[in-house]
């Protein structure tokens, strides 16, 4: 079946100044590969007063989010929650059981675990993590597992003899398996986060809460392929546009604050230059 994609194309390869809401109701259905965002949540940041966000919100552009995936898209929700007068708002869990509500699949749950922390709450353990929720429209179409986490027994052991049971009962001798040298990730990610690792670029830092670079181009090398059109809705600094270009992927930013697009343009305007690429 032919996928009209005028609409979306429109915003390829741009930052668009806008409401998410109201940007993602413009787009095509099925037309987007992968999208990585942070969503402003529980007023942990002091946005641009352009940035109203509440439940009823994350809801509409959630319905949107469904709509806009390929079948096999993937999401991934970066999330968090704050703590109030000892209370955790678990906005997150509540955000994910609405992802799961309106028929995204929850494919797995990463940790992203913060090298570099701010001081503790008093009485509380450090908190160092936050939630990549990683959602999938049916069963990812795209899986590209990041094999680089180092195995103890590399090239010095083996599974010993790797038997099959064949469809009589028999066994079938396989032979040895030795041990690769490098393994699959867990699904603890760590990253610091601090200021000049989270990425060289100081233009960057204008921004109150930025991803570290290395966390977006592990998801884009994880859950989409070249070419493919990555989103994020709540653009910020430009990193997920960023990366896109440097990892050869389609990309589209919205941002509802101006401020904001204008640090993301000059972002994406030297690594285009570093990468001769044009929009």
């Amino acid at each position: 079946m032919f996928n009209h994609t005028e609409n979306t194309n429109k915003y390829l390869n741009k930052v668009t100044n806008g409401n998410c809401k109201e940007v993602l109701a413009e787009f095509d259905a099925n037309t987007i590969d992968l999208v990585i965002t942070s969503p402003p949540y529980d007023d942990l940041r002091d946005y641009t007063k352009e940035a109203k966000w509440n439940y009823k919100s994350f809801q509409e552009i959630a319905k949107q989010l469904f709509r806009v995936m390929k079948p096999g898209g993937v999401v991934v929700w970066v999330v968090g929650d704050k703590v109030d007068k000892g209370n955790k708002s678990l906005t997150s869990f509540r955000q994910a059981l609405y992802f799961q509500e309106i028929g995204f699949n929850m494919f797995d749950v990463i940790i992203y675990e913060k090298a570099g922390s701010g001081p503790p709450h008093k009485n509380r353990y450090f908190n160092t993590y936050e939630y990549m929720f990683v959602l999938s429209k049916g069963q990812p179409k795209t899986i590209n597992l990041l094999k680089d986490k180092q195995n103890k027994w590399a090239n010095c052991a083996t599974y010993g003899n790797v038997t099959k049971r064949e469809k009589d009962g028999t066994l079938t001798d396989k032979g040895r398996k030795i041990v690769n040298e490098m393994g699959v990730r867990t699904n603890i990610w760590k990253y610091t986060n601090g200021k000049g690792f989270a990425t060289k670029d100081e233009i960057a830092y204008q921004h109150p809460a930025i991803f570290p670079e290395k966390l977006v181009q592990d998801h884009i090398l994880s859950w989409s392929n070249e070419g493919d059109i990555i989103l994020d809705p709540f653009g910020g600094s430009g990193t997920v546009a960023k990366k896109a270009i440097e990892l050869k992927r389609q990309w589209i930013s919205i941002e509802i604050s101006k401020e904001y697009c204008e640090i993301a343009e000059k972002r994406i305007k030297s690594v285009l230059c570093t990468t001769k690429l044009s929009l």
